[in-house]
């Protein structure tokens, strides 16, 4: 199903729901972060607060909805943003770790990951990353499709 398709049947159950549409995939292993996200493990993503800035980007707020796509591009759920928080990398808890799902859940795990992948990333638009960067945290929720 495409981002349009899943938004269409969205739509139909939330007419009030506007045309604007957001679709995305998780820069790391999409495929196995929708997965996640579908089986309620992954409630919860980090990003770095820099290359939002750098692509001019607006962050994420609450109440946005987005569809979920995976590595093909293929809608696999949409979901809800239910709290943005911004801080250093240094100060991310192991409850938000916890919430993303990945690996062992653990925040030693969360923080090895995310700063091989800040590094990397920021290295490739010429920033550099240190445990003080600031990072865009996000909770969410699947609101489409509902499981029974």
């Amino acid at each position: 199903m495409t981002a349009e398709e899943m938004w269409a049947a969205y739509r139909k159950i939330n007419p009030q729901i506007g045309d604007e549409m957001d679709a995305w995939q998780f820069g790391a292993e999409p495929d196995l972060l929708a997965d996640l996200v579908l089986r309620g493990e992954k409630t919860a993503t980090a990003s770095s607060y820099d290359e939002y800035l750098f692509a001019g980007e607006a962050l994420p707020e609450v109440g946005e909805r987005s569809v979920i796509l995976n590595s093909a591009g293929k809608a696999v759920c949409i979901i809800e943003t239910k709290k943005v928080a911004v801080q250093p990398f240094h100060q991310v808890s192991a409850e938000h770790a916890f919430k993303e799902g990945e690996g062992d859940k653990s925040l030693a795990y969360w923080r090895k990951v995310h700063e091989d992948l800040f590094s990397k990333w920021l290295g490739e638009i010429g920033l550099v990353f240190s445990r003080e960067s600031p990072v865009v945290l996000e909770e969410f929720e699947v609101v489409y499709p509902v499981s029974v």
